[in-house]
């Protein structure tokens, strides 16, 4: 096995390491706390997509979009709730698309993204709790690990070459089996049916489609990471991109009455 293929390997094990403990206390702390986590991360990311994607901007300007986006999670997430924040989220994320220079479609779609993962981590907590929460987080890291370690050790096919060089069938396979045995595994925990494995596998695939997505955008701008905020994983975009998809699917389940549909489904 070649050290070059894991040279990133301890830098990105000590900070995923400190980013566990902070998000496991938030998590388990629950509340004000977690939601505070969660808004701040989407502010981090709607800065960071700024900076990529209109990088001649005065550093002002993206400051003020991530706290304009941290603001707008906040208030959709505690004062209302199901398609009503949906909805005024996305509007929200057009009109400041709106007076962006550049793609403003691109722009204005990933930052509805961003706002729309940020308020559907909020009240997922709220709604669900902590040990739902922890499924997805572990579908995510585990269909990551997965992906990181099986594409390197096995190598083969690319699943996307031209947008996203690194990952490869072998990982994105290995990803879905991960993602199934995280939902075996929470079946009893959360007192639910087979069902959810099913679940589990398409967050997972969603989670490698968000990653693809943020890639393809560095791809269009020309950069490698988001920003450097995280050593050994570039920016909290880099690290979160999976998460925003698997929690934006998990927000129009959970408003279409899917998981409710799946927790009733224990025998």
């Amino acid at each position: 096995m070649s050290d070059a293929r894991f040279a990133d390997l301890r830098v990105r094990v000590l900070s995923a390491l400190a980013m566990v403990a902070v998000g496991l206390g938030a998590l388990w702390l629950g509340g004000h706390v977690f939601a505070a986590l969660a808004i701040a991360l989407a502010g981090l990311m709607a800065w960071e997509l700024y900076r990529m994607m209109v990088p001649d901007a005065p550093p002002a300007r993206a400051e003020a979009h991530g706290v304009v986006a941290a603001i707008l999670v906040a208030v959709f997430s505690y004062t209302w709730g199901g398609w009503v924040s949906v909805l005024g989220l996305l509007a929200a994320a057009a009109l400041i698309a709106g007076r962006v220079s550049g793609d403003r479609r691109i722009f204005g779609a990933y930052l509805a993204l961003i706002l729309l993962a940020g308020h559907a981590l909020i009240v997922f907590r709220w709604d669900y709790g902590a040990d739902w929460v922890l499924w997805l987080i572990l579908i995510v890291v585990g269909s990551d690990v997965a992906g990181y370690f099986a594409g390197r050790v096995m190598g083969g096919p690319k699943f996307w070459p031209k947008v996203s060089p690194k990952k490869t069938w072998s990982g994105t396979i290995a990803g879905w089996f991960v993602g199934a045995a995280v939902g075996a595994a929470f079946m009893p925990v959360l007192g639910v049916g087979a069902g959810l494995i099913v679940l589990s596998v398409l967050l997972a695939f969603a989670g490698q489609m968000g990653d693809i997505a943020e890639s393809a955008i560095k791809r269009r701008m020309g950069v490698k990471d988001s920003s450097a905020l995280i050593p050994g994983h570039g920016g909290a975009l880099d690290r979160f991109d999976a998460m925003i998809a698997v929690a934006l699917v998990a927000l129009v389940m959970a408003n279409l009455g899917l998981l409710r549909a799946v927790a009733g489904a224990a025998g």
